[in-house]
């Protein structure tokens, strides 16, 4: 189902049990991200999404942790499970022309998908409900302050709308901002992104000393998800929404800059940024575990704040794993994993574990056919969009589940060689990456743990694996309830 806005969505987690609200008042500097991250880390039905309805000094409730679960996280797209998007995607790529009438009526339907993704213009929106445009401040936002050494209060959930300079493509991307005072706004977009694209070109072509951008906070949930979904270029991620949700998302255009924000949004910040401008943002308690370390980022200066009269402030935490953008990003995992079968036949399934913070570790099994075959996969996938990020690849043979990590840890260690099977290059790296040899660069580590035979000139036959014969397996099955157990 598509979900009409934030508050729409909250309203499906509470009819399903998955919402707490709390009444009891709450600060916004630690302890609200304190409660967060116990409740994320809480397995089974104790991670639920919470509501925040007395953050203290603000009339403003505070939502976090609303896809911090495989339940939530597939509802706010529309599937009942996060597989689903990977059927919905295979259904697109598939470009061949079936045969009967019925199966042509099937992928006309797909297809009628994509034109209704296209967003719709409005000229009234709820989140213009108040505008600020004489002295916009973001000083009635609750912006939680989420560990001791940040340097500051961050916003965590916003949806960036930047603009190209020259050709005027729209990109979407989520990127932290730290709230300098109440009319500034430090803007983490990292080098590899979509908006530091933006301002490249705004520099590159000299004279642009106000680059129009607009944050927007809430609205409907696969437009948030859009803005994190690492997309290839020239998709829009507005369009891309749309075809998630099944119909188009409503535009509104911005009060004070030339850009368009989504019409459903709870809160949106307008204003500008000086392309040749930067100023020390961070250090911030992020999704590695670590702080990342404080760096110099475009700045951001308001000049309106609209929102709806009776506002949600959305919010995630981010820290040591598993937290809420662990869902966020094993969304994208599952979408994305028939583009790489598309590119890579061979492969069959993808993990991104927790563990590894979606770029530190990625595990992947292939149908192995030929000598090198799990070093071309990890070549194909360092040079397949941002999966250039990822630190360490892991591949294994097909009949491995890449999601029992008990099993990978098994296979790896004992199929594994150090001399023959191990692939190390240098490459580009995730901003993040603490360990790098120099920022956003470092080593990489392909292992391929497929099981060897005599296509990879084996020195010596390689064992088979225990397993117990099948007609004694039967017997037991059958006579499991004699045995007492």
């Amino acid at each position: 189902m598509a979900f009409v806005d934030l508050r729409d969505f909250v309203a499906h987690l509470e009819r399903r049990g998955r919402l707490r609200r709390i009444a009891a008042p709450v600060s916004r500097d630690l302890e609200l991200s304190e409660i967060v991250d116990r409740v994320s880390k809480t397995p089974g039905a104790g991670n639920v999404a919470l509501l925040f309805e007395h953050v203290q000094g603000f009339d403003i409730p505070v939502l976090a942790n609303a896809f911090g679960a495989h339940d939530r996280m597939s509802w706010a797209l529309g599937v009942q499970s996060l597989d689903d998007l990977g059927a919905r995607v295979a259904r697109l790529l598939d470009l061949t022309l079936p045969g009967t009438f019925a199966e042509r009526l099937r992928k006309l339907g797909t297809l009628l998908e994509v034109v209704k993704a296209g967003p719709r213009r409005v000229t009234e929106a709820p989140c213009q409900e108040i505008v600020e445009t004489q002295a916009p401040s973001l000083a009635g936002l609750p912006i939680p302050r989420c560990w001791p050494a940040d340097g500051g209060r961050y916003i965590t959930l916003p949806c960036v709308f930047t603009r190209d300079p020259r050709t005027g493509a729209r990109n979407v991307g989520m990127y932290r901002l730290q709230a300098f005072d109440d009319r500034t706004l430090g803007m983490h977009w990292q080098t590899h992104k979509g908006g530091a694209e933006h301002q490249r070109v705004a520099l590159d072509a000299g004279g642009i000393q106000r680059m129009p951008v607009a944050i927007a906070l809430g609205g409907d949930p696969a437009m948030i998800y859009a803005a994190c979904a690492p997309l290839p270029p020239g998709v829009d991620e507005v369009v891309f929404a749309g075809w998630l949700r099944g119909s188009g998302v409503e535009l509104v255009r911005c009060r004070t800059i030339d850009l368009e924000v989504p019409a459903q949004a709870e809160i949106v910040l307008e204003g500008w940024v000086d392309p040749g401008e930067q100023r020390v943002e961070g250090p911030f308690g992020d999704h590695t575990g670590y702080y990342s370390l404080a760096r110099e980022y475009p700045v951001l200066r308001l000049t309106a704040v609209t929102r709806r009269a009776r506002p949600i402030y959305p919010t995630t935490l981010v820290g040591r794993p598993p937290q809420e953008d662990y869902w966020l990003g094993k969304a994208t995992e599952r979408l994305f994993l028939p583009i790489m079968r598309m590119m890579l036949p061979e492969i069959v399934d993808v993990n991104m574990p927790a563990e590894g913070v979606f770029h530190n570790l990625v595990i992947v099994s292939i149908r192995k056919r030929y000598p090198g075959h799990a070093r071309k996969v990890m070549s194909a996938l360092w040079g397949m969009g941002l999966m250039m990020l990822a630190k360490t690849i892991v591949v294994v043979s097909e009949h491995v589940n890449v999601h029992d990590l008990s099993e990978v840890a098994w296979r790896v260690t004992g199929n594994f060689d150090p001399r023959r099977d191990v692939m190390i290059i240098d490459g580009p790296m995730d901003d993040l990456d603490h360990a790098a040899v120099r920022h956003r660069f470092g080593g990489k580590l392909g292992i391929d743990a497929t099981e060897k035979g005599a296509m990879d000139d084996l020195g010596q036959p390689w064992p088979e694996e225990i397993r117990m014969s099948a007609d004694v397996r039967a017997l037991v099955e059958r006579r499991w309830k004699d045995y007492g157990l």
